[in-house]
């Protein structure tokens, strides 16, 4: 059909992400070999569990210690309270605390990441999460302290996901960059989510709910976040990584003219991405409201910015045909522990909006001189 000069010149146009994920059976060398990206995607998540290493070992010894109760039994059996002097970092109760904090978000930076490896952006993250969540609270408020849980589930991830197909739908059928849909929908969702409650918290849930987000181990630890946050990442990780179907997310993000010329059905895969998005975005919204028994139309203002912080952090590139579900997880925790340590070190919070604002700027701004190097590759080997 095509020649070897004429392929070369097509994938050349199309860039080193399209290149990354074309099927094993066009290799250059005819044998079934993995994509090139691969192992520079190994190298980025690398990086990312060195910089929390470090970021760790740094609150650990400069965090200082803090007194703690604790419960222990006498030599006679009698249960009494001591105080015991911990690390502020490196103790179960802080650990815990990130990780759930970091849960939420990191759940959705997964479907963010979805969204930005196709080359689109989802502004309306943290307005899907609200709207989410007040439709469950006012569905589960309705059956009282002893009603079932399963309807306010189900309309939690089921409203979200309609938000993201609103989202994909509009993006598809109106040909308007996701910038200007999402950001409109934004407004739209909160909107809505303040009309249908006035602007009041929702709450009084059935007590199983929060009994069961809030289930404890391990002394009391909580960690039903942090299993979700584990099984979402999973499932995204194989989605992208080994499915037919996560391999032309790539490449519509890498490039998207060169996907329609290869039979890639573009506008289903965008449609998809956003209805992952908001998937995700109901996910945590459902965590959210089981862990805080509460709900109100101002929940999830500004976790726009750390959502995409975080895919962005964890490797996602803004130009679309890069990422991946373990970066967009690490990402969040990188940021969340940013939040953790400046607590920690007592530093003034108003800097931190300005820490992840220059984490950020140095993230994209790595991105595309690794995108330059790529592409100066790519021209020598065609």
């Amino acid at each position: 059909m095509f020649s070897r000069d004429a392929l070369s010149a097509f994938a050349l146009s199309a860039g080193p992400s399209f290149v990354s994920v074309l099927p094993r059976r066009m290799s250059s060398s005819g044998t079934d070999s993995r994509p090139a990206s691969r192992p520079a995607i190994r190298l980025q998540e690398g990086g990312l569990l060195t910089v929390i290493f470090l970021l760790g070992l740094l609150l650990t010894i400069f965090g200082g210690t803090v007194k703690r109760p604790e419960y222990k039994k006498d030599a006679a059996g009698e249960s009494g309270t001591i105080m015991v002097k911990q690390n502020k970092f490196l103790n179960a109760q802080n650990l815990t605390n990130l990780a759930k904090d970091t849960s939420f978000f990191a759940i959705m930076a997964v479907g963010a990441t979805f969204v930005i490896v196709s080359g689109g952006i989802d502004l309306s993250v943290g307005a899907v999460y609200a709207l989410a969540s007040v439709l469950a609270a006012l569905v589960l408020h309705q059956f009282g302290a002893d009603g079932p849980r399963s309807s306010g589930a189900a309309v939690c991830v089921g409203s979200a996901t309609l938000c993201g197909i609103v989202n994909g739908g509009m993006i598809v059928a109106l040909k308007v960059h996701p910038f200007i849909i999402t950001l409109g929908t934004m407004t739209i969702y909160r909107g809505v989510a303040f009309v249908i409650t006035t602007g009041q918290s929702v709450g009084t849930f059935p007590t199983a709910f929060p009994e069961l987000v809030k289930w404890e181990a391990f002394g009391g630890l909580r960690l039903v976040p942090l299993l979700v946050m584990i099984l979402v990442t999973i499932i995204g990780t194989v989605y992208l990584a080994r499915l037919a179907a996560g391999r032309r997310i790539y490449a519509v993000g890498g490039n998207e003219l060169a996907s329609r010329f290869s039979g890639v059905r573009v506008d289903r895969v965008k449609l998809s991405v956003y209805v992952l998005s908001g998937l995700t975005a109901g996910i945590a919204a459902l965590l959210a409201i089981g862990y805080y028994g509460s709900a109100s139309s101002g929940d999830g203002s500004g976790y726009e910015l750390d959502v995409i912080a975080s895919a962005v952090v964890g490797g996602a590139s803004l130009s679309g045909g890069k990422g991946s579900a373990l970066g967009a997880l690490l990402g969040a925790l990188i940021i969340k522990m940013i939040d953790n340590g400046i607590v920690i070190l007592g530093i003034d919070q108003s800097y931190s909006r300005i820490i992840i604002g220059t984490v950020v700027i140095l993230a994209v701004t790595l991105d595309q001189f690794n995108t330059w190097l790529a592409k100066r590759r790519l021209t020598k080997t065609v």
